[in-house]
């Protein structure tokens, strides 16, 4: 029962789970801009250069033919992919900073106990 209780307690964690939201927004994400190279991008820059097709780019060795078309539209998901996670993990890390400036700026309040010593204090030294 220990097994499966550690599982549990696992399975359940709040990481774990905004985990799974990320690598799964990750992947949409993915397929998104995989999309819009594919379908958008690339047939403009193919106009460009005199209607180049970059999936049909290949080089042929004997037999084989060595796509780099492929490659070279998989190597532009990749470079779109990362600006894109670059941007959104720079805009957290802005309000994260501005969360930890605005929290640092707060004077923190004296809990009431305190608040109260000190009033009792203050009347004290006045005499009252």
């Amino acid at each position: 029962m220990g097994m499966i209780s550690e599982f549990k307690e696992f399975a359940v964690k709040g990481s774990l789970i905004d985990m799974a939201v990320g690598i799964i927004i990750g992947a949409a994400t993915g397929k998104m801009v995989s999309t819009l190279v594919e379908n958008i991008l690339m047939p403009i820059i193919g106009v460009f250069m005199g209607g180049v097709n970059f999936e049909d780019l290949s080089i042929k060795v004997g037999d084989a033919a060595i796509g780099y078309g492929a490659f070279i539209q998989a190597t532009i998901d990749f470079v779109i992919i990362a600006f894109v996670v670059f941007m959104i993990l720079r805009a957290i890390n802005k309000m994260k900073a501005a969360a930890e400036e605005e929290k640092a700026a707060e004077p923190e309040a004296d809990p009431a106990d305190v608040a109260l010593l000190t009033e009792i204090r203050d009347l004290l030294k006045q005499g009252k």
